[in-house]
């Protein structure tokens, strides 16, 4: 496709017809200090062969994840995605398949997002679940106002343990439409008064689990107070392999649960595609943002797929609509559905297994250290670490000698106090060898 530029003639009749006067005058909502004051430090005009050498070279300055012993999670993870997963979502039925406008003709396509539906219900313990979400964090903030609007109430409070994106981006909308959301400062030990933090005011309590120190939660202390209070509980899933291990929110009472599916057949890639999970009660069918693909039987008896719900604002009156999300992940929720697909819930439940074992083997190895400490009692495949002095530069030491060990919790909560936390995941890609890597740079890592 080609770039064909404006001319000025172009912008001023563009300008006219909307009716303002200058181009700056299409930013006069935004925030003065969101603006750039000058053009940024980037060179005017390139060929497109210059344009090329100069990407690669920043390329080449990156480490893979698989090029070195990984322990990066912090609600992104590193698995495995069998070959089987990318050579079938490319197929091109599934490729160049799109949002099913006209739905009950594309069968195949309501199809898989009928079964990847079942399977997310049955992952989380919950009655019904969306046709996916844009990703965990807007999951997150979709649960939040639909809470809102179970309970006629208009303030969240969120737990010190969610993870810090999935809280801004709830709270970003919570500022727009006016709401209230109260946010207990980080708690790396889960050691927060939850309960005693809950009041008739609250629409729901957001808790993750595990949470973003990667620390695990009884959830059914926390339902029954809320529903003693009229409250909703969210539970939040960032690493949803864990549900093969752990047991499900739904069991444990909560009443809508949201999360990242990112780490079943969906590789890292830089940060997206992600897919959004959003799961709920039966009885908050109508008030689930997105859409739902429900079974059926023709007239003459065969089964078939339709599109039971949809209170997308391009569907029906904006003023009903619950969501204004216009799409779904559906590639990426195919790649999920491919991928639990092949691991069966015996194969889901080993490789959970092999997780929390991979993590487990390195905590305890550095349990027996005197220069770091493992805060967490319990957990899945990620916990957190304090080192002596500066985490971040920690990360830095120890990435200049081969290894990968983490995330800083400073880099998603500055001015916190944390400084000296690391997040560490270990995965059923990590090796003995890779643990064994990252305790013998562990001490030039800490700058000794």
């Amino acid at each position: 496709m080609r770039y064909l530029p404006l001319s000025s003639d172009d912008r001023a009749d563009m300008l006219a017809r909307i009716g303002v006067e200058t181009i700056d005058d299409l930013y006069a909502d935004a925030p003065a200090e969101a603006l750039l004051k000058s053009p940024l430090d980037l060179p005017r005009r390139r060929s497109e062969l210059e344009v090329e050498r100069r990407l690669a070279a920043m390329a080449a300055k990156n480490v893979a994840a698989g090029a070195k012993p990984f322990f990066v999670g912090a609600g992104a993870y590193k698995h495995h995605v069998p070959a089987s997963v990318d050579h079938l979502i490319q197929r091109s039925e599934f490729l160049t398949s799109y949002t099913p406008y006209q739905p009950e003709i594309s069968q195949g396509t309501l199809q898989v997002l009928f079964e990847f539906q079942t399977q997310v219900a049955n992952l989380t313990g919950m009655e019904v679940a969306n046709a996916s979400m844009y990703d965990g964090s807007t999951a997150a903030a979709e649960a939040i106002l639909m809470a809102h609007r179970v309970t006629k109430r208009r303030k969240a409070l969120l737990s010190g343990g969610l993870h810090p994106h999935y809280a801004a981006t709830a709270r970003t909308l919570s500022e727009m439409a006016e709401d209230e959301m109260i946010v207990l400062p980080p708690d790396a030990r889960a050691e927060e008064d939850l309960i005693g933090a809950l009041d008739d005011s609250l629409s729901c309590l957001v808790v993750q689990n595990p949470d973003f120190f990667g620390n695990l939660r009884d959830l059914r202390p926390l339902s029954e107070a809320c529903h003693a209070k009229g409250i909703l509980l969210i539970a939040v899933v960032t690493e949803v392999l864990s549900l093969g291990l752990i047991e499900s929110p739904g069991a444990m009472g909560a009443d809508i649960v949201v999360g990242e599916g990112q780490s079943i057949g969906n590789g890292l890639n830089f940060g997206g595609p992600y897919l959004g999970l959003f799961a709920t009660r039966e009885k908050f069918l109508r008030q689930t943002p997105g859409r739902l693909c429900g079974q059926t039987l023709d007239s003459d008896g065969r089964r078939g797929f339709v599109l039971t719900l949809s209170t997308r604002e391009q569907h029906i009156r904006r003023e009903k609509a619950t969501s204004n999300i216009c799409t779904n992940s559906g590639l990426c929720a195919l790649a999920f559905s491919i991928h639990l697909s092949l691991l069966g819930e015996t194969g889901l439940k080993q490789l959970a297994l092999i997780n929390h074992a991979h993590a487990v083997a390195l905590a305890e190895a550095l349990e027996k250290r005197d220069d770091v400490q493992v805060l967490n009692k319990s957990f899945f495949n990620e916990f957190t670490l304090r080192v002596k002095g500066d985490a971040a530069a920690f990360v830095e030491n120890m990435a200049a000698r081969g290894v990968l060990a983490g995330v800083p919790v400073s880099r998603l909560l500055p001015g916190a106090g944390l400084d000296d936390l690391l997040l560490v995941a270990s995965s059923e890609i990590n090796t003995d060898e890779d643990r064994a890597a990252f305790l013998a740079s562990l001490d030039r890592g800490m700058g000794e």
